[in-house]
C-alpha cells in the first residue's frame, strides 16, 4: 500500500466510528486509574507550553493573535514519548497524553489570560497622568498582578463540568477534535483469540489483516504529520533567523516605494502569518483584507487629506492609523455585543427547550484574528463536527455517566477554591493599584467575570468560539455605568474590570475544552484539574520573565511590536468613559457601527443559509484596520492557500487537520526561533 492511500485509511478512521480504537468501550474507572499525573508527563507538558507560550508573545504583540494549539501540543507530546518509547517504564496511554496537553494550553495561553498582550501593556504605554498612569511595573508587580488573574476561572468552570459536558453534551468542537485525534494516535489493532473451527480461522485471518492494515494507515498517517510539521517548522525558523540579518525580508515594498513609505502597503513575507491565515481560514482573512482595503486604502487616506488626522500614518494618537482605530473599534464592539447576545439567546433558549441542534453561526474557521482563543481553531466547522461526532457515537452508557467521585474535584475544593481565588485577586489588585481601585469595583468586577465566564463557556461548547474580545468590550461597557464619569481613575478602573472579566472567561474555557477531550478519552477530571493548576502555576512565573524580557530587549511599542490589542483596550475604556474622538471619527464610527450591526443581525438570523459565508465578519474586519497591511496580506495568503489545498490536494482534502497541524508548524517555528533572535538583540549582533 503507497503512502498516500496508507493516509486516506488512516483519516477514514476519523469518521468511521468502527476505527477508531477500543478504549472507547473500557471500563471508565479503569481508565481513569491509568497514571495521568505523573512526572514525565509534568515535565513534558511544561516544555510543550513553553515553546506555545513564547510563540503567542510574540505574535501577541506583534498583531494580538493567541492560540490554544490544542492539536499540536497533544500531537508533539505523542512524538516525544514514541520517539523515548523504548526507554519508558510504563506504556504512554491518551489519558496521559491528555494530561499532558491540558498542562501546554494552561501555559501556552497565558500571555492572554494575564492580560501581558492587552491590559497591562495599555497600562504602562498608553495610560496618561491625568488618567492614573502611565505605569512601569517591576518584576514583582507583574508577577502579582498575574497571579491574581490567574485562577479563579479555573475554579468557575469546575462547577459547569456537569452541566455542560455530561449532562447537556455541548459539542465544544476543538476539544472533540483534539479527543479523536489522541485517540487515533494510541490505537492498537484488536487482538484476535484462537479459533476451533475452521470459519473461525479464516474470520481472524481477515479481522488481523484489516487491523495490520489499519495499524499501518494510522502509522503512516502519522509519520506524514511529524514528517510536515518539523518541515514547517524549520521553514519559518529559518525565515526568523535570516530575516533578522536582513530586516528587508519584513517589510517587501510590493506595491511600490510610495505606497510602502507614506502608507504602509508592504507585505511581510513571514511562514508564520501564512500558517495563522492557513488556521483562521479563508472566511475570516477575507474580511481582514475587505478591513485593511477600507481602513489603509480609503478611509486613512481620506482622514490625511481632508485634515483631520496630521500626525505621521502610523502613529496612534495623531497619524491615520489613530483615527482608523476608532471605526475599527466601533465595528468590533458592535459586533461582539449583537453575536455575543445572540449566541448566549439561541445556547439558553435550547436548553430550555431541551434543543439538540445548536447554533453555528460561527463557524470555527471564521473565527477572528484577535486574541480569542484562541483563536484557536482546530479545522473547519465540518471537519471537527464529523471527527467530534465520530468519537462520540462510540460512547456507552457508562461514558454518558459522570466520573467517579474520587475522580472529581471535590465541592469543597470548588468553593474554597473560588473564595480564595477571589480574595487573591482583591488583594493582588489593591497590593498593586492601592486606592486608585476602590474595592466594590473589584468585588464587582469578579462577580461579573463569574457571570461572563458561564455564558462564554457556553459560547464556546455551542460555537467554537470563545468570544473573550466580545467579553471584555461588555465588560468595559457596564464598568462606565457602575463607575461614576467624575471619577479621575475611570480609565484604570475600566481596564482593570476588563482584564479581570478576559481572564475568567479565558481560563474557564480552557478548561472546558480539555475537560470535553477528557470526558471523551475516559481521563480523570481531577487530574485535568491538576494539570490547569500547574500549568497555570508555571505560567504566572514565565509569562513574567518573557513579558519583562520583551520590554527590556525590544522598544514596545514599535514598527515590529505594535501592541495593537493594548491600544484597543485603552480607545474602548476611553470611548466608553467619555473622551473624545479625533475630528469626524465620530460620525463614520456610527455610520459602520450601524452597517456592521445590520450585517450581524442578518448573519445571526439566517445562519443557516449558505450566502451566510460572503457577509464579512465584524471582528475580522476591525482587526483587518487596526492592523497594518504587512500583517494581513500574508494571512490572506495563508488563507487562500489552505482553501485552495483543501480543495486541490487530494491529502489534504481528506485530513483537514495534516492541514492545521503543518500550519502549526510554521506558526511555532517563528515564535520560538524569536528567543533566538532576542538573544541576538541583547547581544547587540548587527544586522547586514
Amino acid at each position: 500500500m503507497d503512502s498516500t492511500s496508507s493516509d486516506r485509511s488512516a483519516v477514514s478512521a476519523l469518521s468511521d466510528p468502527v476505527a477508531l480504537n477500543d478504549s472507547a468501550v473500557e471500563s471508565r474507572l479503569e481508565k481513569m486509574n491509568q497514571k495521568q499525573v505523573t512526572p514525565r508527563a509534568i515535565a513534558v507538558g511544561l516544555a510543550i507550553g513553553s515553546i506555545v507560550l513564547f510563540s503567542n508573545f510574540q505574535f501577541g504583540l506583534q498583531s494580538g493573535w493567541i492560540s490554544m494549539m490544542s492539536l499540536p501540543s497533544a500531537l508533539l507530546a505523542f512524538a516525544t514519548f514514541k520517539t523515548a518509547e523504548k526507554h519508558l517504564s510504563y506504556p504512554f496511554t491518551d489519558v496521559e497524553n491528555v494530561f499532558v496537553q491540558s498542562i501546554a494550553v494552561a501555559v501556552g495561553t497565558g500571555p492572554l489570560g494575564f492580560g501581558l498582550v492587552g491590559v497591562i501593556p495599555a497600562l504602562e504605554k498608553f495610560l496618561t497622568p491625568e488618567e492614573g498612569g502611565p505605569y512601569n511595573f517591576s518584576f514583582l508587580q507583574v508577577f502579582i498582578i498575574c497571579t491574581g488573574l490567574a485562577f479563579f476561572g479555573v475554579f468557575f468552570a469546575v462547577p459547569l463540568r456537569r452541566q455542560v459536558i455530561v449532562k447537556e453534551k455541548l459539542k465544544f468542537p476543538s476539544g472533540s477534535a483534539t479527543a479523536t485525534m489522541i485517540s487515533v494516535l494510541h490505537e492498537k489493532p484488536k487482538s484476535i483469540g484462537p479459533s476451533d473451527s475452521e470459519e473461525s480461522f479464516h474470520m481472524s485471518s481477515e479481522n488481523n489483516d484489516e487491523s495490520e492494515v489499519r495499524e499501518s494507515a494510522l502509522e503512516s498517517a502519522y509519520d506524514r504529520n511529524i514528517h510536515n510539521l518539523i518541515k514547517s517548522f524549520t521553514i519559518s525558523a529559518g525565515y526568523t533567523v535570516v530575516s533578522y540579518f536582513v530586516p528587508f525580508l519584513r517589510s517587501l515594498p510590493v506595491f511600490g516605494t510610495y505606497l510602502a513609505k507614506h502608507w504602509l502597503w508592504t507585505f511581510q513575507p513571514s511562514p508564520a502569518y501564512v500558517g495563522q491565515g492557513i488556521i483562521m481560514g479563508l472566511p475570516t482573512v477575507s474580511s481582514m483584507l475587505f478591513g485593511a482595503i477600507l481602513g489603509w486604502a480609503i478611509l486613512a487616506p481620506l482622514a490625511t487629506n481632508m485634515g483631520w488626522a496630521t500626525g505621521p500614518i502610523d502613529d496612534w494618537k495623531t497619524g491615520g492609523q489613530g483615527w482608523i482605530l476608532w471605526i475599527s473599534l466601533a465595528i468590533m464592539v458592535v459586533d461582539s455585543v449583537i453575536s455575543f447576545c445572540v449566541v448566549v439567546f439561541r445556547s439558553f433558549k435550547g436548553s430550555v427547550f431541551k434543543r439538540k441542534d445548536g447554533y453555528s453561526a460561527i463557524s470555527a474557521s471564521s473565527r477572528p484574528s484577535s486574541a480569542d482563543s484562541s483563536t484557536v481553531p482546530a479545522a473547519s466547522n465540518q471537519d471537527v463536527e464529523n471527527v467530534g461526532s465520530a468519537i462520540t457515537e462510540r460512547a456507552t452508557d457508562a461514558e454518558d455517566e459522570d466520573a467517579p467521585e474520587e475522580h472529581q474535584v471535590s465541592r469543597n475544593t470548588t468553593i474554597y477554591g473560588v473564595i480564595g481565588s477571589t480574595l487573591l485577586c482583591v488583594v493582588a489588585i489593591k497590593i498593586v493599584f492601592g486606592s486608585k481601585v476602590p474595592l466594590y469595583s473589584i468585588i464587582a468586577a469578579v462577580l461579573l467575570a463569574l457571570l461572563l465566564s458561564i455564558l462564554g463557556v457556553r459560547a464556546l461548547g455551542e460555537t467554537d468560539l470563545n468570544p473573550v474580545s466580545g467579553i471584555g468590550k461588555i465588560s468595559q461597557l457596564l464598568f462606565a455605568l457602575i463607575v461614576p464619569r467624575s471619577n479621575p481613575f475611570g480609565v484604570l478602573i475600566n481596564l482593570i474590570a476588563g482584564g479581570v472579566a478576559e481572564a475568567g472567561a479565558q481560563q474557564a474555557g480552557d478548561l472546558m475544552q480539555d475537560l470535553k477531550t477528557g470526558h471523551l478519552l475516559g481521563a480523570s477530571p481531577k487530574a485535568q484539574f491538576y494539570a490547569q493548576m500547574i500549568g497555570t502555576a508555571y505560567s504566572v512565573l514565565l509569562s513574567t520573565l518573557v513579558y519583562k524580557l520583551y520590554n527590556y530587549v525590544y522598544e514596545i511599542p514599535s514598527l515590529v511590536f505594535r501592541i495593537p490589542t493594548a491600544v484597543v483596550w485603552i480607545d474602548c475604556s476611553r470611548l466608553v468613559t467619555g473622551a473624545g474622538l479625533p475630528p469626524h471619527a465620530q460620525s463614520f464610527a456610527l455610520f459602520f457601527g450601524f452597517i456592521f450591526a445590520v450585517i450581524s443581525a442578518i448573519k445571526a438570523i439566517y445562519y443557516d443559509r449558505p450566502w451566510i459565508v460572503y457577509l464579512p465578519s465584524g471582528v475580522a474586519v476591525g482587526v483587518g484596520i487596526y492592523n497594518s497591511p504587512s500583517f494581513t496580506l500574508a494571512r490572506f495568503v495563508g488563507g487562500f492557500t489552505g482553501w485552495y489545498l483543501s480543495r486541490k490536494s487530494s491529502y489534504f482534502q481528506s485530513d483537514h487537520v495534516a492541514l492545521v497541524i503543518s500550519a502549526s508548524g510554521l506558526v511555532l517555528g517563528e515564535g520560538l526561533f524569536s528567543v533566538v533572535t532576542m538573544i541576538f538583540t541583547s547581544l547587540g549582533v548587527p544586522h547586514l
